[in-house]
């Protein structure tokens, strides 16, 4: 097992997706950025993510339906979701399936660094 925990972005917009990996760089973890769900669940830090900051809407494939994807599989990664676009039935969708967080973009490097360490010491116990 790594000792840096790593932290996996899922984000269409190039723009947060590098400002978000160059953020959590800076917090010490390892980061890894993807453009699409698809592009994550098909790579090979699926199985090594401790934690998962996902943009809730994107083409193809939303957050939300990542994260149900996720859990169909068997994987239990603490998820944090980010949005521009907010909505509160969407945020009590995402906690109802045992997000972390959930975030509104533009947010700062402290939240984002609370809601790792939650997700962090969550371990991936989320309840379904």
């Amino acid at each position: 097992m790594r000792d840096t925990p790593v932290i996996s972005i899922v984000d269409d917009d190039e723009s947060s997706r590098i400002g978000t990996a160059s953020l959590v760089r800076s917090l010490g973890f390892v980061a890894h950025a993807f453009s699409s769900a698809r592009s994550f669940l098909h790579s090979e830090q699926l199985t090594e993510t401790s934690c998962l900051i996902s943009d809730v809407q994107m083409p193809n494939m939303s957050g939300i339906q990542l994260h149900n994807v996720l859990h169909e599989r068997g994987y239990r990664i603490p998820t944090i979701f980010v949005t521009a676009y907010p909505d509160n039935k969407v945020r009590a969708q995402a906690f109802g399936r045992g997000a972390v967080c959930f975030l509104n973009k533009p947010f700062d490097g402290e939240t984002l660094s609370r809601c790792i360490q939650v997700a962090l010491n969550n371990d991936g116990g989320e309840s379904d």
